[in-house]
């Protein structure tokens, strides 16, 4: 499958992240998130420099379901705009079993 994984990252505020996570694996348009506490993130927004606390997700799925991905991650979470970008997984790259259980766990 050519270009047909991607890991998501993404940033969310501590205590909604889980929820994010599951619902994204629930509804099979994530095969996993991992969820890494601890994160402080600084920057700017509407002309104050912000300075939060957060959690990053590493989110696994395939191509297919990216814009299906971005869409739900717009209405779970609760920033205005929040981060959501794309790492390709190419073609080769990653252990193929582990891919063909990716594949079968998202829909399509």
């Amino acid at each position: 499958m050519s270009g047909g994984f991607r890991i998501f990252v993404s940033t969310a505020p501590p205590d909604v992240a889980p929820a994010i996570a599951r619902t994204l694996v629930d509804e099979r348009i994530a095969a996993c998130v991992n969820i890494v506490p601890g994160v402080r993130s600084i920057y700017p927004w509407k002309g104050e420099t912000c300075d939060d606390a957060e959690s990053i997700l590493l989110i696994k799925t395939t191509a297919a379901r990216a814009a299906d991905l971005t869409a739900r991650l717009k209405e779970l979470h609760p920033y205005e705009v929040p981060e959501l970008v794309a790492i390709e997984i190419r073609d080769g790259e990653g252990n193929p079993d582990y891919l063909a259980w990716l594949a079968d766990s998202v829909g399509s």
